[in-house]
């Protein structure tokens, strides 16, 4: 089980830079953490609760593994909700990306947080509308064929010319940015 002090660490240690939105998702989950003591609930709908996600870069650093959302009929980076079967964050993130697409980022020697995003999440399947407090860490992984997983139409090596063209929303290109994918800014 991931613990509230580790997801605390990872955040307050997470420089920004001049990147705002980063900055205010910064504070926001940090504010989470402070008015919860079970912030990886999914069923925390108010003010929300802690996801994780894997921005994986092809070892080329010219492309990086997207899904098609099936929910949110968005390109994003795999991700999603914590378990209680997570021995760390950084594991969350590994099996989310594994879940999702089918590639494993098991070897990736120093974890790396590249990017936080508080977004929010539209009402459905009986849940209320509700905000993910979403910890993004870089991987990198051979170009292995994806296979998209539950919840993901499709899974793609997208190369950085192809991200306006799929919405990728500014929040990823500037932690894509971060984990050093070349001309993602």
């Amino acid at each position: 089980m991931v613990s509230p002090d580790e997801i605390r660490q990872w955040v307050e240690a997470f420089d920004s830079g001049d990147d705002g939105r980063a900055s205010a998702s910064r504070r926001d989950i940090l504010a989470l953490l402070d008015g919860t003591r079970r912030p990886d609930t999914r069923t925390q709908f108010q003010p929300g609760h802690v996801t994780v996600s894997g921005l994986v870069l092809s070892d080329d650093g010219d492309a990086v593994l997207l899904v098609l959302h099936a929910r949110l009929g968005r390109w994003l980076q795999p991700g999603g909700h914590l378990e209680p079967s997570d021995r760390s964050i950084v594991d969350a993130a590994r099996r989310e990306v594994r879940e999702e697409t089918g590639i494993l980022v098991e070897g990736e020697p120093e974890p790396t947080l590249v990017g936080l995003d508080v977004h929010d999440i539209p009402a459905a399947r009986g849940e209320p509308a509700h905000r993910h407090h979403d910890l993004m860490f870089r991987f990198v992984s051979p170009r292995h064929p994806p296979r998209p997983g539950p919840g993901a139409l499709r899974a793609e090596w997208c190369a950085v010319g192809r991200l306006e063209e799929l919405g990728v929303d500014a929040a990823l290109r500037a932690a894509l940015a971060r984990a050093g994918l070349r001309g993602s800014r």
